[in-house]
């Protein structure tokens, strides 16, 4: 199974004039190249597809023009998945060319195809919803409703289940998208159950994590085993509502 990884392969003829952009810079927690970085263009280097050297640092085009072709880049991705090319076939090179860029204006943005997934499936993504801050119970109900919408776009996108289900076969893909989305997510619910303990809302005997396990659990369920299951609306509400009545202090 060909592998998604593109590595970076060492300059052959160094250039004294030429501004390296720095490791660091090149390889954050996301995988995504910074915007300070993006100024210094990739190309692709000798050996396998998508290896990558470093060229010099150009002048940057301005913000609204990089956004513009980055979601040109994820929509082409997007395109390509639902013409039924599967995960594991798309390439750099495809992908330039349904975008009508060139390879180094990819590599410019993501250290490589790990990193370029993970925004498409960000990109497939339903929007979280904002936490309203009213009450612990209120932002949980929010939470679980991101949950139950989330659920219900993967069930009405064939595309989406099937590419979800493809990227969890890439241990390094599968890792990135955690530690970018549901790590994220995770870190925003306990959140929520910190300050809820500590305002006397929540029992404080049960640690955060089997609290958020205890909370979510019952809508993962129904998003992801039991997907024959209803995800009426109120359901979030619903859930809460009979959750919290067990998790509140006792008297």
């Amino acid at each position: 199974m060909p592998s998604l990884g593109a590595s970076a392969a060492p300059r052959t003829t160094p250039d004294p004039a030429a501004a390296r952009v720095p490791a660091s810079a090149r390889v954050p927690a996301s995988g995504r190249v910074p915007a300070s970085a993006r100024s210094g263009e990739r190309a692709a280097g000798p050996g396998l597809p998508g290896e990558a050297a470093a060229v010099p640092v150009r002048p940057g085009r301005g913000r609204p023009r990089s956004e513009t072709v980055e979601r040109a880049i994820i929509e082409s991705v997007l395109r390509l998945l639902e013409e039924g090319v599967p995960l594991a076939e798309l390439s750099i090179e495809g992908i330039a060319r349904a975008a009508g860029v060139g390879k180094a204006t990819i590599y410019r943005r993501w250290e490589g195809k790990e990193a370029l997934f993970v925004d498409v499936l960000v990109a497939m993504e339903e929007p979280e919803p904002p936490l309203p801050g009213t009450s612990v119970r209120d932002d949980l109900v929010a939470i679980l409703e991101g949950i139950r919408r989330r659920g219900l776009a993967k069930r009405s996108s064939a595309m989406m289940h099937s590419v979800v289900g493809q990227a969890r076969r890439y241990p390094r893909l599968w890792e990135q998208y955690h530690r970018t989305v549901v790590d994220v997510r995770r870190h925003r619910m306990d959140a929520v159950l910190r300050r809820g303990i500590a305002d006397g809302e929540l029992r404080g005997d049960l640690t955060v994590e089997l609290l958020g396990d205890i909370l979510a659990g019952p809508m993962l369920t129904r998003t992801l085993l039991r997907t024959d299951s209803s995800l009426d609306e109120g359901l979030s509400e619903t859930l809460v509502d009979a959750l919290l009545a067990g998790l509140r202090p006792s008297a």
